[in-house]
């Protein structure tokens, strides 16, 4: 009979081995003590299950009115772009538009270091003759930005020059650079039109990712129509914030959105939808061993290698890691007043989204997406550092 048992859990997907999932009650539950614990004003919540939207739900206020938070709130996206980014620029590689592999160069009809980017449009790229003199940027391929191994620092002006420099040989280790995600998107926008480039990377998500997915209330850049319904948010110190109204299209992280809508792409990304299984098998495999104590700060010593995690690896816009329920990854997004997180698992298919506009939220996020997914294994201790786990 053991045998028969045995036989039978072995022909069981594996998906369906998994542990169910919280209740939504309890889910409500347990945000509404991380609030109340963090002091957070905001915050909404997406569960994926077998690579479909199971619950979404949005909780307290979207700003200093006292307005609600709700499942259609406009919020930012933070890095979380780079994710949706990484999906829309594999949907180049589906259509034969952009190799991984074939250098940046190749898809530019001159040279890097002689376009005026501020002429194209001021502070939207980088200042990339400043690359004048290091050849190294010849060898930058899209496979080294989406896995945040171009060489360059976060963004350039960080830089006590600001100017733009490459620290390191490229592809050869991960340090986080929204900056490269810019050049990658200069190439697209600015790219050969004989390869089918010359493309806004704007228009480009919406026609392949945002309008196929039914993510009306999403876009790379603001638009007046998310007004009515926005969230604006709060710092560390507890103190309003007005919602950025950015401009221009930025792949680093200009991406607002609502639970709602990334919910949906969440479950496709998950699931496989939108992509050739190729493609998407790329996506969240281990591209690039991730060598340090922490993600930030960018250049930090590389830890001895038996002192690094061993399952700790770069995939494309995501970083993917192995725990006890399997190969997943996760994505955060952060900036003053925004905590953000995405972390998925890929033999059950299910994720937690996290959108907040209250960046105190965030010092419960570890243990909320552990209550819903129970043990993952996600990296929280890589991402947020000392901050891990704690609430």
């Amino acid at each position: 009979m053991l045998r028969a048992l045995a036989l039978s859990l072995a022909l069981v997907p594996a998906a369906s081995l998994a542990a169910p999932l919280p209740k939504p009650a309890a889910i409500d539950a347990r945000v509404a003590a991380l609030m109340a614990g963090t002091h957070a004003n905001g915050m909404a919540i997406a569960v994926i299950d077998k690579g479909k939207v199971a619950y979404v739900q949005a909780y307290g206020i979207r700003d200093a009115k006292g307005d609600p938070l709700t499942t259609d709130t406009v919020m930012y996206g933070a890095s979380l772009t780079k994710t949706v980014f990484a999906y829309t620029v594999l949907h180049l590689v589906d259509q034969g538009k952009i190799n991984l592999d074939t250098p940046i160069k190749d898809d530019l009809d001159r040279p890097l270091v002689e376009y005026d980017t501020n002429a194209i449009y001021p502070d939207k790229y980088g200042p990339y003759k400043d690359l004048a003199g290091d050849e190294r940027w010849k060898t930058i391929t899209p496979r080294m930005v989406l896995t945040h191994s171009t060489g360059f620092a976060n963004f350039w002006w960080i830089e006590p020059d600001q100017k733009l420099h490459i620290h390191f040989t490229p592809g050869t280790r991960y340090a986080y650079a929204g900056e490269g995600m810019i050049l990658l998107q200069f190439a697209i926008d600015q790219g050969r039109k004989d390869k089918g480039l010359g493309i806004d990377v704007g228009q480009l998500a919406q026609n392949t990712v945002f309008t196929p997915l039914g993510m009306t209330r999403t876009s790379l850049m603001w638009r007046a129509d998310f007004r009515p319904n926005l969230a604006d948010g709060w710092n560390d110190k507890g103190e309003p914030q007005d919602h950025d109204e950015r401009s221009k299209v930025r792949a680093a992280g200009s991406m607002d959105t609502t639970i709602n809508d990334l919910s949906k792409f969440a479950a496709a990304l998950v699931s496989g939808q939108g992509l050739t299984p190729k493609s998407r098998a790329e996506m969240t495999k281990p591209q690039l061993h991730i060598t340090t104590r922490t993600q930030f700060p960018s250049f930090q010593a590389e830890l001895p290698p038996e002192q690094q995690r061993k399952d700790l690896a770069a995939g494309l816009g995501v970083v993917v890691f192995d725990g006890p329920q399997g190969h997943g990854f996760f994505k955060g997004g952060h900036d003053g007043q925004t905590a953000n997180t995405l972390v998925c698992l890929e033999t059950s298919q299910r994720c937690v989204l996290i959108l907040s506009n209250d960046v105190r939220s965030e010092a419960g996020f570890a243990d909320l997406v552990k209550f819903v997914l129970g043990d993952t294994g996600v990296p929280y201790d890589w991402e947020y550092g000392d901050r891990a786990g704690t609430s």
